[in-house]
């Protein structure tokens, strides 16, 4: 009978294979998902912001500048935290404009 040591190293190298893929996958996925959360949410804020600066009448140029970061770092795309970055340029520049508004 001949030698069998290639099929262990055959097999060996599957099983290390199906380990990796099984756990790199799951990890993969969650981290797609947690970037299309976070851009969904910085997107909704810079939407809010628009708004806000629509219905304000005042000019604020500090909520100016922040709406146009916001959507400059949008326009970039990027990750989890250049989204969460947007976000934040956004939301306070929707408080400055309601601030303005007196609301």
């Amino acid at each position: 009978m001949g030698s069998s040591w290639p099929i262990w190293l055959g097999g060996i190298a599957v099983l290390v294979a199906a380990g990796t893929t099984a756990t790199l996958y799951p990890h993969a996925k969650r981290q797609r998902q947690r970037r299309g959360e976070a851009w969904a949410a910085a997107r909704s804020a810079i939407q809010a912001a628009t708004i806000r600066r629509d219905a304000c009448e005042a000019t604020v140029p500090e909520a100016d500048d922040l709406l146009a970061r916001a959507e400059a770092i949008a326009a970039e795309g990027g990750g989890p935290h250049a989204a969460e970055r947007a976000e934040n340029d956004a939301r306070r520049a929707g408080e400055l404009w309601r601030e303005a508004a007196g609301e």
